[in-house]
């Protein structure tokens, strides 16, 4: 039996306490930093200790994060080398008639976006369809901020709740319910079904009532003043993506994932900053510009994340590998002790057991993560299923779904970084468009959940 002790009950409290400034639209940077000061002060009882708690959370977060930095500012500083010799802009002329428009952007956006994070996951196709599609998009008339929302519901969201490609969601789920993963899966498809259209639907009503209140008038290319377009131009802008094309291929092939398949991306996009540099002035002018793209590319990463650091150190400590890091290896996850605590204390019946678990998915999902989750919401269904006769896999599901669409995220700010910086839109604006499209699919799988127990 899972007991809790005043870390828990504290650790809760704060996330209230952080829920409610948000709610007032204000940064929690501050309370976070605090909040991890408190929590350290309490497991070390130490006040030095408190204090190099702070420091080490945010060095864990840090390398946390580390990988989606680094990527995006290298993807951030190719956009440049590109838009330089204009070829950004040869890509968006030999494409934009496909996107058509504003609406039937939506639609082209989204479905690019799932169809890549289906085969790649989401952190690396928000780098592949930022750099390539989202231009196109907005040149169309559609909000930079609408055009974050899709990426973020079709790559994060519908894509990975899902993870029928990879099967990385699904297998850890399963396990931890003792089932098998493909029971698993047919078993999900009608609610994952269901999550997506409702919340790609409520999301489409939304943006077009968004786009007749406050339409954005789409650019016209010709009226915008541009450098001219270099030489070398054409050549860059056939080769990016192919070089991207070939990427997903590689990654198909060799079956890389995660951040295998994000260093990948990575790697191409300063392979391509270093060539446009070379092609742009020459080779001795390059030493010097590729660095300047270097710093406009990290000077972009690192502002958006300086916050998101502080906030993740603090939530990071919810998981067992973060307390661990801070704490010592005698911690254990708070928000998964949480999850468990709930599961064991919670009166047993199909409404119950639906309820419970759809509470520990939204609580196990606010690290942010998304999959630290799965292994609880897995385990609960089993344990429910043990006690009535229960569709464990349904119930499983619908967690997976949930914790997935939480903290994979859509509605978790410091979840959501990749596409906001992609897009340089800020994360809690996001997360706030985000908000009722995607509670109203939450509420649709747990109402369909309940019938299919």
């Amino acid at each position: 039996m899972v007991s809790l002790s005043l870390i828990h009950v504290l650790y809760l409290a704060l996330i209230v306490i952080f829920l409610v400034v948000m709610a007032c639209k204000k940064s929690i940077v501050i309370p976070c930093a605090l909040g991890i000061v408190l929590l350290g002060a309490i497991v070390t009882r130490s006040p030095i200790g408190a204090i190099q708690a702070l420091f080490n959370a945010l060095v864990w977060a840090g390398s946390e994060f580390l990988g989606i930095i680094v990527v995006i500012a290298l993807v951030v500083a190719m956009s440049r080398s590109l838009s330089s010799i204009g070829a950004d802009r040869l890509l968006i002329s030999s494409l934009k008639h496909r996107m058509g428009g504003p609406r039937s952007a939506f639609f082209i956006l989204g479905f690019v976006m799932f169809a890549v994070s289906i085969c790649v996951w989401p952190s690396p196709a928000v780098a592949l369809v930022g750099t390539l599609l989202l231009p196109m998009a907005v040149k169309t008339g559609m909000p930079v901020l609408w055009a974050a929302v899709v990426m973020n519901i079709f790559g994060h969201g519908m894509a990975l709740s899902g993870d029928f490609f990879i099967q990385g969601a699904p297998t850890i789920t399963a396990k931890a319910a003792g089932s098998d993963v493909g029971t698993l899966m047919s078993q999900s498809v009608l609610l994952w079904s269901v999550m997506c259209v409702v919340t790609a639907a409520v999301a489409f009503f939304c943006y077009c009532r968004d786009m007749r209140t406050s339409p954005v008038q789409a650019v016209d290319m010709a009226a915008v003043q541009m450098k001219p377009v270099g030489k070398f131009a054409p050549l860059m802008a056939v080769l990016t993506p192919i070089v991207y094309l070939g990427n997903i291929a590689v990654m198909l092939v060799f079956k890389l994932q995660g951040g295998d398949a994000t260093a990948l991306v990575g790697g191409s996009a300063l392979l391509l900053l270093v060539l446009c540099a070379c092609l742009d002035n020459g080779v001795s002018h390059a030493f010097d510009d590729v660095g300047d793209y270097l710093k406009e590319g990290f000077g972009f990463s690192i502002k958006i994340f300086a916050p998101v650091i502080v906030i993740g150190g603090f939530f990071f400590l919810g998981g067992e590998g973060g307390s661990q890091a801070v704490f010592g290896s005698q911690m254990t996850g708070i928000l998964s002790d949480i999850g468990r605590y709930i599961a064991e204390n919670v009166p047993v019946n199909r409404f119950s057991a639906m309820l419970t678990q759809a509470v520990v998915a939204i609580v196990t999902g606010l690290d942010g993560s998304g999959f630290s989750g799965l292994p609880i919401v897995g385990a609960t269904a089993k344990t429910f299923a043990d006690a009535l006769p229960l569709n464990k896999e349904v119930l499983a599901s619908m967690g997976q779904i949930i914790t997935i669409w939480v903290g994979g995220g859509t509605l978790i700010p410091w979840a959501v970084v990749p596409v906001a910086a992609i897009c340089d839109v800020s994360p809690a604006e996001l997360v706030r468009k985000n908000f009722i499209p995607v509670v109203c699919g939450l509420v649709s799988v747990a109402v369909v959940t309940l019938f299919l127990l």
